[in-house]
């Protein structure tokens, strides 16, 4: 949803990768400053009811998501390894916001669904990755779904920010829409892929053959 308004935050981001730039930061730092500071808020704020102030502070930090990527392009060598470490500092980053909304959740004694629907929501976050990352490693893409890490970010945010505000049920309904959310975005993507890897012309065969098994182990 939020990547159409990727000409926006270009136009505010791209002046703070330059500053960086110029006082000698490169976009590896970024990468792990942004990813560090999300999971240390997370995981004090959260647990200890700091819901608002978590949130806007998730909110800055994890600008640096985009900042780094800027200021790759910038200097001219966006990198695979770049590529890598922010996706896999991501997957940090996601489990720390669920893990803290799901300690707060649990510390303040609320009803047993809506733990169980952090943690969906954290499990098909992780699923999402996973599944994008298995597409690419089979020559496949795998990019539908309503939900992108930028979208999970931002419900979280709002959502914790209007509980903190007093706003009634705000986070548990956000967590519900992440979890439904996030599980059609994996079903839709595994899909997708199908339809890429089983053309619709192509017979279906029953048993161990009627597909190719990747066999790399993660």
């Amino acid at each position: 949803m939020l990547e159409r308004f990727r000409g926006v935050q270009a136009v505010v981001m791209k002046p703070l990768a330059r500053a960086l730039l110029r006082a000698g930061i490169g976009p590896d730092a970024v990468t792990w400053f942004g990813t560090v500071s999300v999971a240390v808020v997370a995981l004090v704020c959260f647990p200890l009811g700091w819901l608002w102030q978590g949130a806007v502070l998730v909110a800055v930090f994890s600008c640096t998501d985009m900042i780094d990527g800027h200021m790759a392009r910038e200097v001219g060598r966006p990198s695979r390894w770049g590529s890598f470490l922010d996706s896999t500092l991501d997957r940090f980053s996601d489990a720390a916001l669920f893990g803290g909304i799901a300690v707060y959740l649990l510390l303040s004694h609320a009803w047993w669904g809506w733990l169980a629907a952090a943690l969906l929501g954290l499990v098909t976050a992780q699923a999402t990755s996973y599944v994008k990352a298995r597409a690419e490693a089979v020559d496949c893409h795998a990019d539908a779904g309503p939900l992108t890490r930028a979208d999970r970010v931002a419900l979280l945010v709002l959502g914790t920010l209007l509980a903190g505000l007093g706003v009634p049920h705000a986070l548990e309904v956000m967590l519900v829409a992440l979890a439904a959310g996030g599980l059609l975005t994996v079903v839709r993507r595994m899909r997708e892929v199908r339809r890429q890897l089983v053309g619709p012309g192509e017979p279906r065969r029953i048993g161990r053959g009627w597909r190719q098994r990747s066999r790399a182990r993660l």
